[in-house]
């Protein structure tokens, strides 16, 4: 069914965008492609501060056994320079991906590389442990420039380079924590601690240099209002779950301290989930991260950060043992940070095969196959522990394993949120992997001190308690598989052109949307492959261009959590957008054209109607005209009945909505969820009553009931009268 806007269907004029729409973008119709050389550059940049950003995961780790006589505090304190950038990476990651989305993506990631040169600096020069302390807090910061930076690639680059430039880029984290343990162990043996954060500050500055000039600021944003009370509430979840995850095993895992961060952990989430669904612009769209492909991709995401942080806690430290007991190499710190360059060279080798798999065959097939990498290459670490290049080998392995799914996940999320979005989404991701990685630094901790064999006054782990963490490592791989699989993917229309892709579409339409695409007689599930192939709607398209709107309803009274869809006429998704609470959306759409748009809403019929879109001044206010209603009449013996109470109760209990009938015993009342209800009626002197279960669907239904006689039906409109 196709509704009419109260704006007519034509070629839209240019018009000043009214600032409370909150979006913005430059038009790009005349900017000339980028050159094959500028490509390379941009990517370039990109990539290499992706991994300067992720060294400062595993830059002091090396220094760590001799931090507490150099700045004359105890082994826990120092520990503490690690966890501290765990905390600030983990935290800034989903807060500074989306100022990017609301700011400017390229400003972000210049934001977050002055943090990483500020603290670079503070740690060199204070030289106390407090102040190393403050610079290692600052330096985590600077790991939201990832995601940031993957969300770049999408809006700048050509369709053909974002697939193997989003693998790289999703690569450095694995690729900077390999390389760290190798280059802080040289520095600091030949130029001194301090020289490591030196280095940092001045590749810092250089990189900030290049990305100003080299990497062009996207032009895709939405504006609006920072939430700023669900970051802090996110932020206080995150420190609590984060800091009992990784001091657990050091406090103790019933201690009062972790006991007291859990349940802040329980009571600060149990806070923000419903803050964050009431609020018009939240930091995180908890409704889009809930839609299946999205939510399956992010518990996917822990699994393989889980899986994957136990190849870089256990390598060097199974290469560093003493010889005892027939199992230990007794190698140097730095000897051992060399074999862990193997791990990283595959990581950067392994970034366009990657690419190349998700374009023939999709970034779920990717997904699986590195999971299913990480899975076997585990169980072969369980045995290949004799020499020291079978631990090479193993760990290498892994890091391919780790840069084949990894590359994948952001395809995943990107595909399946508003272009808008990208950077909140990906931050998400992020955030989400390194609660698996410190999960898996927790149950490390845990089982190389409970099982362990004594050398004289040490205390060494013995040989299987690492066989027993390859084995949590590859059970975790795989049951990143078994969620992997019920990601739907994307089905090939006939006669539209694309790759090879199957499965069912849940890419650019949420339910709602795809509902309206039926009732707009588009086929179900029905899109090309160039979203799977690139996981991205129309990535790099140089003619971009973001319009907005106000989805309304009767008395044009805006619709909240509307969903607006836009496709191209031959079925290709283009862009999808959820309207916030004043009804206000944005679509990215890849050029100027005509596009079908589709607009559904919750308690809504859907509409649908084809549009010109001129240029990013374009504004389109869409109208739900047909409410959707439960209805029907109150009569008893055949006699309608005045003033009946009519009440509508779930069939757990819970109550849902009441009204009376007019004097021709007629009700009516907005169509709830679809479901089973209780559908109860009440003549006015309170002796008679009806019950009926009934059972709802998305369309208006209309139910009649006899009081004190057997009920009927009048009509059933996706509504089911059950006896």
């Amino acid at each position: 069914m196709s509704e009419r806007a109260f704006t007519s269907p034509q070629t839209l004029r240019r018009k000043s965008v009214p600032s409370h729409l909150a979006v913005r973008e430059t038009a790009r119709a005349d900017r000339k492609p980028a050159a094959p050389k500028r490509t390379s550059l941009v990517i370039t940049i990109l990539c290499l501060a992706g991994t300067v950003v992720a060294l400062q995961q595993t830059m002091v780790v090396p220094l760590l056994p001799d931090f507490p006589k150099i700045l004359g505090t105890s082994a826990d304190n120092a520990s503490w320079l690690v966890t501290i950038t765990l905390l600030t990476s983990a935290i800034a990651t989903p807060i500074i991906s989306r100022l990017a989305d609301m700011f400017g993506k390229r400003r972000m990631m210049v934001v977050a590389m002055v943090t990483m040169v500020i603290g670079s600096v503070i740690a060199a020069a204070g030289g106390t442990f407090l102040m190393l302390l403050i610079g290692r807090a600052f330096q985590g910061l600077a790991a939201s420039l990832i995601p940031v930076g993957i969300s770049i690639m999408r809006d700048e680059l050509p369709r053909e380079k974002v697939a193997s430039a989003v693998a790289l880029m999703s690569a450095t984290l694995g690729i900077g924590s390999a390389l760290g343990l190798p280059l802080a162990g040289v520095i600091y043996q030949s130029l001194g601690w301090q020289a490591i954060f030196w280095i940092s500050a001045i590749i810092g500055v250089l990189l900030i240099i290049a990305v100003v000039a080299i990497v062009p600021e996207s032009a895709v944003r939405t504006r609006g209002k920072f939430d700023a009370v669900g970051a802090v509430l996110l932020t206080a979840a995150l420190t609590s779950l984060l800091l009992a995850i990784s001091k657990g095993g050091e406090w103790g895992w019933t201690s009062e301290p972790i006991i007291l961060l859990f349940i802040g952990t329980v009571v600060f989430l149990s806070v923000w989930f419903p803050y964050e669904l009431r609020v018009s612009q939240p930091m995180v769209d908890l409704r889009t991260s809930a839609r299946k492909p999205v939510l399956l991709t992010n518990i996917a995401s822990i699994l393989v950060g889980f899986s994957m942080y136990a190849n870089m806690l256990t390598t060097t430290q199974q290469l560093q043992l003493p010889n005892v007991g027939g199992y230990g190499f007794g190698l140097s710190v730095v000897v051992a940070g060399l074999c862990m360059i193997p791990s990283g060279l595959a990581m950067v080798a392994l970034a366009p095969v990657s690419a190349a798999v998700t374009k023939r065959y999709g970034a779920k097939i990717t997904l699986i196959v590195g999971s299913l990498v990480l899975a076997v290459s585990y169980v072969a670490r369980v045995f290949l522990t004799g020499e020291v290049w079978m631990v090479i080998l193993g760990a290498t392995v892994v890091s391919m394993g780790t840069a084949i799914a990894y590359a994948a996940m952001p395809t995943l999320i990107m595909r399946s949120v508003p272009i808008t979005e990208t950077a909140s989404a990906n931050g998400l991701n992020s955030l989400l992997r390194a609660v698996g990685t410190s999960t898996m630094s927790a149950v490390v901790g845990a089982v190389l001190t409970s099982a362990v064999v004594h050398v004289g006054p040490l205390a060494l782990p013995t040989e299987n308690a690492f066989k027993e963490v390859f084995w949590y490592a590859a059970i975790a791989a795989l049951l990143s598989i078994g969620v992997v699989v019920f990601i739907p993917r994307i089905q090939v229309a006939p006669g539209i052109s694309g790759g090879a892709t199957s499965g069912v579409y849940d890419g650019g339409a949420p339910t709602g949307a795809a509902r309206a695409a039926g009732a707009a007689g588009i086929p179900a599930a029905v899109f090309p492959s160039a979203a799977e192939a690139g996981g991205l709607s129309a990535p790099g398209t140089e003619d971009e261009i973001v319009v907005s709107g106000t989805v309304v309803g009767a008395g044009l009274k805006p619709i909240r959590q509307a969903v607006v869809n836009a496709l191209h006429t031959n079925g290709e998704p283009a862009d999808w957008s959820r309207a916030d609470n004043n009804g206000r959306y944005s679509l990215v759409l890849p050029e100027s054209g005509r596009y079908l748009v589709i607009s559904s809403a919750d308690g809504w019929a859907p509409s649908s109607q084809v549009l010109d879109f001129v240029d990013s001044s374009s504004t389109q206010h869409l109208q739900l005209s047909l409410r959707l209603t439960l209805s029907g009449t109150v009569a008893e013996a055949g006699r309608a009945l005045e003033h009946a109470l009519v009440t509508l109760t779930k069939t757990t209990g819970e109550f849902v909505m009441s009204t009376f009938s007019d004097g021709s015993g007629r009700y009516e009342v907005p169509l709830p969820t679809a479901g089973r209800y209780i559908l109860t009626g009440l003549d006015p002197e309170g002796l008679a009553s009806e019950s009926l279960q009934v059972v709802l669907a998305s369309r208006s239904a209309v139910v009649d009931l006899e009081l004190g006689g057997r009920p009927e039906l009048a009509m059933a409109a996706d509504a089911q009268v059950l006896a």
